[in-house]
């Protein structure tokens, strides 16, 4: 085999995931978000000649740093361009149904998709509104803050980024596009800048906004939810879901799902969950992990991720 390249960036709690995933010379694995390999190679150094990885990314650019990364060749790797909301659908295509041991989510916007100004992502670079994660896919912010109606908008900034001036703001983008077209994330950050009457401190008057469409625009959450269950479901007994979140909404979704499939609740006959501790399908490990001392030195962008960990029972 040949062998791989060091990762230009240090993933997000590397050791505490690998830790989590319990990691064997012969387990099959799944990374469900590729981003730049980081978490894919080090799980690779640790699988054997008989072991499996298979790597999804919803954003194509992401794919294909694989080939830098030499990943090519490996015959115990493959990659694939998906979301992991299609999850059972790769793991059936490979057959891996009953063999997965682990699977691994770092959830939300990766660095280089931050830091390249032409995504969209970032508040601080001037750069096209776009923040689709799949580029080849669906419509862009712009395109969206162009016909969204300013009630959904409102609801959009306060449910997906807790936005409590989610109103002014949508009023004011619903407002100045009917002048001129908001194309470019200055145009969207001078607009907010000028409707947010004070400042969080220590957080740019952007950042929830950002946050809020990026997450409607890419369906995030639902696409988590839907993930979490398909990965209960191709599992097999003892394999471990270990999860790294961003931000509280990701987190709730994450904590009451393992949580939930713990304790057993299930949807009864009426709106209300029913507890049927005979149905429980995961064994929470451990407490929520967070980013040490040290890692947060090294990379400030880890302050808020957060890691958790269960397990499918037999």
């Amino acid at each position: 085999m040949k062998s791989a390249a060091v990762p230009t960036h240090q993933s997000v709690l590397l050791a505490e995931s690998l830790d989590g995933l319990q990691l064997t010379a012969t387990d099959f694995i799944v990374d469900c978000t590729f981003g730049r390999g980081g978490h894919s190679l080090a799980v690779l150094e640790r699988l054997g000649a008989a072991g499996r990885l298979l790597a999804m990314d919803k954003d194509l650019e992401a794919t294909r740093s694989a080939e830098a990364l030499a990943l090519s060749d490996d015959s115990r790797f493959k990659l694939v361009h998906s979301s992991f909301a299609n999850l059972k659908v790769e793991v059936d295509r490979l057959g891996w149904f009953g063999k997965v041991s682990g699977i691994l989510m770092d959830l939300g916007v990766s660095s280089p998709q931050l830091d390249r100004a032409e995504r969209g992502f970032s508040f601080l670079r001037e750069g096209p509104l776009d923040m689709r994660m799949n580029a080849t896919q669906g419509e862009t912010a712009a395109e969206w803050l162009e016909s969204v109606s300013e009630q959904e908008l409102a609801d959009v900034l306060y449910q997906y980024g807790e936005e409590r001036f989610g109103r002014r703001i949508a009023h004011s983008i619903v407002t100045q596009r009917v002048r001129k077209p908001i194309t470019s994330t200055g145009d969207l950050v001078r607009l907010i800048e000028e409707a947010v009457p004070t400042r969080e401190k220590g957080k740019h008057p952007a950042t929830r906004s950002f946050q809020a469409i990026r997450i409607k625009i890419n369906r995030e959450l639902a696409e988590l939810e839907s993930g979490l269950t398909q990965a209960l479901e191709v599992l097999k007994p003892g394999g471990r879901l270990v999860v790294i979140s961003f931000h509280s909404l990701e987190d709730r979704i994450v904590k009451r799902f393992m949580r939930d499939q713990e304790r057993g609740w299930c949807a009864g006959d009426s709106r209300y969950l029913i507890q049927q501790p005979e149905t429980t399908r995961l064994r929470r490990i451990g407490k929520a992990l967070k980013p040490g001392e040290t890692e947060l030195r090294a990379n400030i962008r880890s302050r808020s991720a957060v890691l958790r960990v269960a397990e499918k029972k037999g």
